[in-house]
């Protein structure tokens, strides 16, 4: 694949829109998708993504991309199309989709309760916490169905019913 310089273009290079096109099918998530949202502040240097294939990492002088395999089933839910300036459109999680994505592929996460789930959110990625008031359960109810971990996605889904 090849990209027109921005010094050429004079258009910045969407990482979004490049991650979607090296491996595919897949859609920027996890913190890639949470710091594109302004939901946490650390800035995220390899675009992580999710796929239906197998996982895999790549590197090139655009910058790092990862890919984390999935199940057909979950895969669908909470994705959205985002355009950008009416000039490209990429695939991203939701910011529910991305936050369920982090619960189901931490290595070694396990989170019993919703205190601990509150202590990840709060210290471990530093959410703003207020975005929990706009997100939509039924995206959540979707990943608890489809997905794995389904204890903790559940303490999520609590959580923001209250």
């Amino acid at each position: 694949m090849y990209v027109v310089s921005p010094d050429v273009s004079k258009q910045l290079l969407s990482k979004e829109l490049i991650a979607n096109h090296i491996y595919g099918p897949s859609y920027v998530s996890l913190e890639s998708a949470l710091r594109y949202y302004g939901l946490i502040p650390e800035q995220v240097f390899t675009t992580r993504s999710m796929t239906t294939n197998r996982s895999a990492k790549f590197e090139n002088l655009i910058g790092s991309f990862e890919y984390i395999t999935t199940s057909n089933t979950y895969y669908p839910i909470g994705i959205k199309q985002q355009t950008v300036d009416d000039k490209y459109t990429f695939l991203i999680a939701t910011p529910e989709k991305a936050l369920c994505d982090m619960i189901t592929t931490t290595p070694q996460l396990r989170i019993q309760s919703e205190k601990a789930l509150l202590v990840y959110l709060e210290e471990d990625l530093r959410f703003d916490m207020s975005a929990l008031d706009d997100m939509d359960t039924d995206i959540i109810k979707g990943c608890v169905k489809a997905g794995k971990k389904k204890t903790m996605l559940k303490l999520l889904l609590n959580l923001l019913q209250r």
